[in-house]
């Protein structure tokens, strides 16, 4: 009798170790075996829990030993197993951690998982949300492809669970951070120095560089020797460039780059090659009101300003040249230091008569050969 009173005993004790399960339990389990068609989940209780491949999370990994959520759904089916849904666990446990992170502006890790109108679509914990395009990046995104399947840490910015509407941004991460490292590179940068970039951005007056956090301009005339009328013949977006640092303001927080080498300046030694009074051919590349300026080899100019266009009175440097002209001028001054030359058009003349002269007889050379069209009202 006592025997029996102690079997019972016990039996009553171990009944009142194991745990109570209810519909509509979420409960936590250990996954104990995974096939092609089910998952059995040890949530200790009396029986195991089964877990049917339609209420599996689609593109989860399930691994034995792994722990996961589960809803139940029959405490006690006809065979006497616990049927649970892993897909409604998280999604439940998904809306609440999403509730408490919009609240506590929590840092909440998703991944991508569609482009949709205005975004894309990102998941979490089955949770279905959105990231409008304006939020994806600091920047403008172009390809919103490009983040399919990325995984991402954003920021709850809206969340209403009863139009299950959930608005994140990625945005409000990326601006933290480039400004915490804005910071940190800000005290690090030193004018002179060369530094690794990527072109974030063109415009018409240059390009934007982001140096790792925080971004620098190269002024389209620091772009290269040569003269550069818009920043992508030289440079595209994504571009990977070294540069140098040419000035830093650190109360605006403006950076000024030059990505054209030092060393390879034309200008260095440009008076051992030219001298007051040598006859160059040029094109012209810019015209101003007070004259045009010429470019006598790559990123050397020279101007000729308006009263050295012609003997005769010409109004504007458009009425005698155009952009493109290939012309000849006389050097009236080489100023290497400041990287200025003058050039005179209207006293080449006199010396390629003289040229002309010797070689007519022999090339058959005249002054529209050497001059073309351009002057013929003037030369009358």
């Amino acid at each position: 009798m006592e025997e029996q009173n102690t079997m019972l005993e016990y039996m009553d004790e171990i009944e009142k170790s194991m745990k109570r399960i209810g519909k509509d339990d979420i409960l936590t389990g250990t996954i104990i075996s995974v096939n092609d068609e089910e998952i059995i989940v040890n949530i200790g209780y009396i029986s195991d829990g089964i877990i049917g491949k339609e209420e599996l999370v689609e593109g989860w990994e399930y691994k034995e030993g792994d722990e996961i959520s589960a809803y139940v759904l029959d405490p006690h089916d006809q065979e006497g197993n616990v049927v649970l849904s892993h897909k409604k666990a998280e999604a439940i446990v998904g809306w609440d951690d999403l509730e408490d992170a919009f609240e506590e502006k929590k840092v909440t890790p998703v991944k991508v998982t569609e482009v949709v109108k205005g975004g894309v679509a990102a998941v979490y914990r089955n949770v279905s949300c959105f990231i409008p395009a304006s939020l994806l990046s600091y920047r403008y995104v172009e390809d919103l492809s490009s983040y399919l399947g990325k995984n991402l840490d954003v920021i709850v910015e809206d969340f209403d669970r009863e139009k299950k509407r959930v608005v994140l941004s990625r945005k409000a991460i990326e601006v933290v951070e480039r400004q915490d490292k804005k910071v940190k590179l800000m005290e690090q940068l030193q004018t002179g120095e060369m530094r690794q970039g990527m072109v974030t951005k063109l415009m018409k007056f240059g390009a934007f560089v982001d140096l790792g956090g925080v971004e620098g301009l190269i002024h389209l005339d620091d772009l290269a020797w040569h003269r550069v009328n818009h920043p992508s013949e030289v440079v595209s977006e994504g571009d990977s460039v070294t540069v140098y640092v040419a000035n830093i303001d650190k109360k605006t927080g403006k950076i000024g780059l030059i990505l054209k080498k030092v060393d390879e300046d034309p200008w260095q030694g440009v008076s051992d090659y030219y001298a007051v009074g040598d006859l160059v051919e040029g094109t012209v590349v810019r015209l101003m009101d007070f004259g045009a300026f010429v470019e006598i080899e790559a990123g050397v100019e020279g101007l000729v300003h308006l009263s050295e266009i012609s003997s005769e009175r010409v109004r504007k440097p458009s009425d005698a040249l155009k952009v493109g002209d290939q012309i000849q001028a006389v050097i009236l001054k080489v100023d290497e230091a400041n990287k200025k030359m003058s050039l005179s058009i209207k006293d080449a003349v006199g010396q390629a008569s003289e040229e002309f002269e010797l070689v007519q007889e022999e090339q058959g050379t005249t002054l529209g050969d050497l001059f073309g069209d351009k002057f013929k009202d003037f030369f009358k």
